[in-house]
């Protein structure tokens, strides 16, 4: 089950932001056995400080953190041992959390440092002994221009009903573009927004918008028990998270189909596959019904890469797919080919592939040639761009290539 630990302290937070559901009754505080030259509060501190996204900790290695996408070791951490290894789990689980993981050997929760950051924690034994990776996650959401998303997504979550999908890998930004968006909505909609998460990241508070957010493990003990009650709720913005199976797929249509807008999360890179990853999820006799159910519901792709910047920041590039007449005729026929070339050509839709806003950026002086090519679905045809492209912004980078 999870929950959510508070490591530091059992006041409720001056911030005006919903603060988390009440901690467990241990704090450190309580363990004056526990040697605080190391710890897991101590990490955050530091990592926070050097804008890491994530703390990497396992036995039989020094911890590392995750900046800019890169792992690094930081200055005057010592090997962690089995002994060390259990006093970071007595700082930061309960009781039940300790012995749910040893059950289990894994364990997914959340811990709050007020005034500090969040983070997502997953705990799980390796070859060499346990281990432990936290995502550290800022308590101030972002807006769209903050992040500076592409301003079609503020048109995107003025929808009605439907399904939109963010996109992408591993670490690359999808919780935090979902809170903007969700931010944009309380901001400007007066709407009913119920969030399933697990665990909830970035808690927002409702403005002109009511926000539900109910935490699996806390706030239900079910993640399908969670879906199937949400139509109950009268929601009109349902944020579910990853679409994981059959069961989220089709409660996810099923909402968007009565006046729903849907929000939910793949692991595609760009935003055509998203489709036929969601369509791996059924058998193949029922593709054919299932195509037509997903186009139909569909409102947009985002599809998200996260780059490291040329100023040692990190900035989201985005393949967009808007689900437009012409591009909804294409899809439900398969025709991916075509699908992409409308993305590429129908900019006035918003729409846009990821080969466009990368060189864009790199127009701009965000990314290095290097960086923007290693990131590129299609490198080949990037390099085509910056060969043929026109004006002095773009001279400098024709040249390197001419020396590649």
């Amino acid at each position: 089950m999870n929950t959510i630990s508070h490591p530091i302290s059992r006041q409720t937070s001056p911030d005006t932001r919903m603060p988390p559901p009440p901690p467990p009754p241990h704090t450190p505080a309580h363990h004056p056995e526990l040697n605080h030259t190391i710890s897991i509060q101590r990490m955050v501190k530091e990592a926070h400080a050097h804008k890491a996204s994530d703390i990497h900790i396992r036995v039989g290695q020094v911890p590392r953190f995750r900046i800019r996408g890169e792992m690094v070791i930081p200055k005057n951490y010592p090997h962690v041992t089995p002994e060390i290894f259990e006093q970071f789990l007595t700082e930061i689980l309960s009781p039940s959390q300790r012995k749910e993981f040893a059950e289990t050997k894994e364990l997914d929760t959340a811990i709050y440092y007020p005034g500090l950051v969040r983070c997502r924690v997953n705990c799980f034994e390796s070859l060499t002994g346990g281990a432990i990776v936290l995502r550290l996650i800022s308590l101030d959401i972002p807006s769209i221009d903050d992040l500076g998303l592409p301003l079609v997504l503020k048109d995107i979550v003025q929808k009605s009903q439907g399904l939109v999908l963010v996109t992408g890998p591993t670490g690359c930004g999808k919780s935090t573009t979902l809170a903007a968006m969700i931010r944009h909505i309380n901001e400007t909609a007066c709407k009913h927004i119920v969030t399933i998460e697990d665990p909830i990241e970035y808690v927002h508070s409702s403005k002109k918008s009511l926000i539900s957010q109910r935490e699996v493990g806390l706030h239900t003990l079910e993640f399908h028990q969670a879906l199937r009650a949400v139509l109950r709720e009268d929601p009109d913005v349902i944020l579910i998270g990853e679409m994981r199976d059959r069961i989220t797929v089709n409660t996810a249509l099923q909402a968007a189909q009565t006046g729903h807008l849907v929000f939910g999360t793949l692991h595609t890179r760009n935003a055509i596959n998203a489709i036929n990853r969601l369509l791996n999820l059924y058998p193949p006799e029922e593709h054919t019904v299932m195509r037509v159910q997903i186009v139909e519901s569909l409102v947009a792709v985002v599809a998200q890469l996260l780059l490291p910047t040329t100023d040692k920041k990190r900035l989201a590039v985005h393949d967009i797919l808007i689900n437009t007449p012409a591009m909804q005729d294409y899809l439900i026929k398969g025709e991916d080919d075509e699908a992409f070339r409308l993305m590429e050509t129908n900019t006035n839709e918003g729409m846009q592939v990821m080969n466009q806003a990368i060189y864009a950026q790199l127009l701009n002086g965000k990314f290095t040639i290097d960086e923007a090519v290693k990131a590129s679905p299609d490198p080949h045809e990037l390099e085509r761009q910056i060969r043929s492209g026109g004006g002095d912004s773009s001279a400098s980078a024709r040249d390197w290539m001419m020396m590649r």
